[in-house]
């Protein structure tokens, strides 16, 4: 079977994210965000590619500051309905019922029913074609405590019951199978 490339991209799955935006609550919104990921580790690094056509771009560009807020089978309706509506037509987060809280580092809000939000401060801009990409240092994570494992103080996935994209389609994360290294270490 020939896959056709160009209709979009086959790595697949990838996290499906609400990222939010703006300075000041009369300006706040919120889109899903697909085209994202790490891409550095010192400094943390992150991206996310967005069209320049979506109304929160404006909004990123003007204050070049993001929250990327993970999402989780709970949110998987929100994170679709804020993807596929426009910031322009009314407040997202209102009508999702989501709540938009003050960073602590940067301008734009995290959502609180986020498991995790990650700060990001736009280093540079990359104009690719269809979307542009937002390169970012993390200045900040945030955890809800409930996900922190208690014992070896690492964020629980498996408890979050976080959201991936996958060709148009959204499903939960799966089983751990195991940790980075596992297939080499010693029998002890």
């Amino acid at each position: 079977m020939k896959i056709d490339w160009k209709t979009g991209t086959v790595l697949y799955p990838l996290p499906a994210v609400m990222v939010t935006v703006g300075a000041e609550p009369a300006e706040y919104n919120v889109l899903t965000v697909a085209w994202t990921g790490t891409i550095c580790s010192d400094p943390a690094m992150c991206y996310i590619s967005v069209r320049p056509g979506r109304h929160s771009y404006s909004i990123l560009k003007r204050n070049m500051e993001f929250v990327i807020n993970l999402t989780t089978e709970d949110l998987a309706r929100a994170t679709d309905w804020v993807g596929v509506r426009s910031g322009r037509d009314g407040d997202k987060f209102a009508a999702m019922g989501l709540t938009p809280v003050k960073a602590h580092v940067v301008a734009a809000p995290y959502i609180e029913e986020s498991p995790l939000a990650i700060e990001c401060r736009v280093k540079e801009v990359l104009a690719l074609g269809t979307h542009d990409m937002f390169i970012a240092e993390v200045v900040n994570i945030l955890a809800d405590d409930r996900y922190i494992d208690a014992e070896t103080g690492e964020f629980n996935m498996e408890r979050a019951r976080l959201l991936v994209y996958s060709h148009g389609k959204y499903y939960g994360m799966g089983d751990f199978i195991g940790k980075f290294g596992w297939s080499v270490r010693k029998k002890g």
